[in-house]
């Protein structure tokens, strides 16, 4: 079984970037598809990124061209590089792992981290 453990959150101003990290704690990322959520205050669990297990990454149509998921398996870490962030960006963001790339449906995936706070502010 994988643990995941998320961070790089912080409060960013609009138009800056920042990186997230989902570090296992145990077991390997590598096993699995792992994939970004993040949800803000009020509002539902949203997919943001999912990353196969040979590196290809998916995105939301809000997001795409801006975020990028990449997964390093020697160092059992994916990471989520976000640019241009927008206000509407905050929210804690969750890594989660799962078996089907390209799926951004929470209830596919079986294994989630606690979650790290992004704050976009001026």
């Amino acid at each position: 079984q994988v643990q995941l453990v998320e961070s790089g959150g912080a409060l960013v101003q609009p138009g800056d970037s920042l990186t997230l990290a989902c570090e296992a704690s145990a077991g390997t990322v590598g096993s699995y598809v792992i994939a970004w959520f993040r949800q803000a205050p009020g509002r539902k669990r949203e997919g943001v990124s999912s990353v196969c297990l040979g590196g290809t990454a998916y995105y939301s149509n809000s997001v795409k061209g801006r975020f990028f998921a990449s997964r390093d398996n020697a160092k059992n870490t994916v990471s989520l590089q976000m640019n241009t962030l927008e206000r509407e960006d905050t929210a804690i963001y969750y890594c989660a792992a799962g078996p089907t790339c390209g799926v951004l449906n929470p209830e596919d995936y079986t294994h989630w981290g606690r979650g790290t706070q992004v704050t976009v502010s001026s």
